[in-house]
């Protein structure tokens, strides 16, 4: 009979045990975003998070990889939400819903402005990697696509730019997503518009909004 108690005290334990476990929050070495630190909270799935042009810097696009020569502006931002997190190393994936520009300008010849700059067929889905890797993908059958409006000495004209695919890094030192000269080409536009556009950008640092805005940590 005492072995008996036993044995069911031990496996009533046991149970307690994996039910702590169960509801015990991930640490920050099992989950690839965390917040405040990189020994944080895991970022919840549903959390959004958002970042704008790290201080001093520009977005530009620029007719060649490393010319000057296109659009710059000085206000972006863009808002996701997280779709998964899992345990690190690891991919975490987001789903962008929103990418603004603002405060353009253009040094190309002929263009007296810009009107604006409207990033389309959103969301797109971005993966962010334990290995500093970010990879912005539209949705099936679709394309990364930004139209450009810029005003010209002939009138106003639209010029759009497409790409597969972006890819990216994180920053480590400054909780940052980096993008360097990744390609665009011109789909339609006036001859005004540059054949190819390479975009380039650093946002940072990206915080979690649902969290008050608590800096993010890529483990």
């Amino acid at each position: 009979m005492r072995t008996r108690t036993r044995s069911a005290l031990a496996l009533a334990a046991a149970v307690a045990g994996l039910s702590v476990a169960a509801v015990t929050p991930a640490s920050a070495a099992d989950s690839v975003l965390t917040i405040n630190s990189a020994a944080g909270d895991a970022v919840a799935v549903g959390d959004v998070l958002s970042a704008s042009l790290a201080t001093g810097t520009a977005a530009t696009l620029y007719s060649s990889a490393t010319g000057t020569s296109g659009v710059s502006c000085a206000a972006s931002t863009f808002t996701a939400s997280v779709t998964d997190n899992p345990a690190a190393p690891g991919t975490a994936t987001e789903t962008v819903t929103a990418h603004t520009f603002g405060t353009c300008t253009s040094n190309v010849l002929g263009v007296l402005g810009v009107t604006s700059v409207t990033v389309n067929n959103l969301p797109y889905t971005t993966a962010v990697g334990s290995d500093g890797s970010v990879v912005v993908t539209p949705a099936a059958g679709s394309t990364i696509q930004t139209t450009v409006v810029l005003r010209t000495l002939l009138g106003s004209i639209n010029c759009v730019y497409q790409a597969p695919s972006l890819t990216g890094t994180t920053g480590e030192a400054d909780n940052s997503i980096n993008f360097s000269a990744q390609a665009f080409t011109k789909s339609s536009g006036s001859s005004l518009c540059f054949s190819s556009g390479y975009f380039t950008a650093k946002y940072a640092p990206v915080k979690d909004v649902t969290q008050g805005n608590a800096t993010v940590f890529v483990n």
